[in-house]
């Protein structure tokens, strides 16, 4: 890992957080696949999954339920205790997200929000290099907790532990399509996999420049790429900051790594324990040559700086930092606050924002996955306590209509 300082650092901050994505370089193919499956369903849905994905000609593009039972029942017993585990605390924490229906009433005025599930979503769980058993539970949980009825997820050759998981949460709609085919078909639907309302879920670069291009017919949580890891911290143990840099560059040789401290010991003392820790994982060996970095700033206030410019999917923080961070996916506070942790089975959601998208929004939550409806109600006395501030507005605006409207009801009442 490169060690910077002064105006090098700054300058490399500065770059981190213009970084753009590549989308634009596969969106030509990507939207090829999109329209093929639109004009011609299930026939290309499994030329494709037979192309890339190993389907056979016999095969089905549907799991069916016997099947993911059998698969939970197979399960390992330990596979199955932490399938429990880790989904009983991710279903607490998003109970604890649900939003709360309210009204309030003031001189004849009762307004307030009810909260209603999304009709169907589709959850992507990625099958590739690392087949994400964890993100099945991230992405149906919360669907579940928010009440959502018809809950399909699409994932390319799931393994037995990934139909395990399906299994210990109840799935009763998983296909086995992947990649921009898989978007494709959620988003528009075919011959045997109904359309949704919303696509959830992280993909590769082609997964996500699908997610793009469907996004106006079809909602979608948020452009995930590669994974970001931002560690700031003046009294970490370096071990411990170099593990968590490590664990997350495995996922991906383009993944970003950084550490900001203002301690020039700190510095090379993490970056020589993430050199040590990486030996033997070749992936992460790559992503922290290729993406890591070491900043040394000048002041802890400069360090937060620095984090809430980047907007980092990963933050770590010493406690007393909290107060000052602003953009990040999830927050980890401490040296026993691991980022795995919260991959897998302390509550919060592991699907983040990349590419600074946490400059405008959160990870994955109940909220993706219901409708805030505003909803109001005026008694008579209500209607004429406002009427003069209605109809001086919409005259202002020219629209008579709008003002006759109130005009007739303040006459009747």
């Amino acid at each position: 890992m490169r060690i910077l300082s002064g105006v090098a650092a700054a300058t490399k901050v500065r770059k981190i957080a213009a970084r753009g994505s590549r989308y634009a370089e596969v969106e030509p193919a990507v939207r090829r696949i999109i329209a093929d499956v639109r004009r011609r369903g299930d026939r290309a849905l499994r030329k494709y999954a037979e192309q890339w994905d190993g389907l056979g000609p016999l095969e089905s593009l549907y799991v069916s339920e016997p099947e993911i039972q059998a698969a939970w029942k197979a399960a390992a017993p330990e596979l199955k205790a932490s399938l429990r585990a880790a989904a009983a605390n991710i279903r607490r924490f998003c109970k604890w997200q649900t939003p709360v229906e309210w009204t309030r009433t003031r001189k004849g005025i009762t307004v307030g929000q009810i909260a209603r599930p999304l009709d169907s979503v589709g959850c992507y769980i990625p099958g590739g290099r690392y087949p994400l058993v964890s993100t099945m539970l991230m992405t149906v949980i919360p669907a579940q907790v928010a009440g959502v009825q018809n809950i399909r997820v699409v994932s390319p050759k799931p393994r037995v532990e990934m139909l395990a998981a399906a299994g210990v949460l109840g799935v009763r709609e998983f296909y086995c399509i992947g990649g921009a085919q898989a978007i494709a078909a959620i988003a528009y639907g075919t011959e045997s996999v109904p359309r949704v309302d919303k696509i959830v879920g992280p993909g590769n670069v082609y997964v996500t420049a699908a997610k793009k291009l469907v996004s106006f017919d079809c909602a979608i949580d948020f452009l995930a790429g590669p994974t970001e890891i931002v560690i700031v911290s003046d009294t970490g143990t370096p071990e411990f900051i170099a593990a968590d840099l490590v664990a997350q560059s495995e996922h991906d040789p383009e993944a970003l790594a950084a550490f900001i401290t203002t301690r020039d010991d700190l510095a090379r003392r993490v970056a020589r324990a993430a050199e040590k820790i990486s030996r033997g994982n070749p992936v992460a060996r790559r992503s922290l040559r290729l993406n890591g970095i070491v900043l040394v700033s000048a002041s802890r206030s400069q360090s937060l700086a620095w984090a809430n410019e980047i907007a980092a999917e990963h933050l770590t923080v010493d406690a007393v930092d909290l107060a000052l961070v602003h953009n990040a996916g999830s927050v980890f506070i401490g040296d026993y606050s691991p980022q795995a942790a919260g991959d897998y089975a302390s509550g919060p959601n592991h699907v983040l924002p990349t590419g600074g998208a946490a400059r405008f929004r959160g990870g994955l939550s109940v909220l993706d996955f219901v409708k805030l409806i505003s909803v109001q109600r005026l008694s008579r006395v209500g209607l004429r306590s406002i009427a003069p501030v209605v109809e001086s507005l919409a005259n202002a605006e020219g629209l008579q209509a709008h003002a006759e409207s109130i005009r007739l009801r303040v006459g009747h009442a």
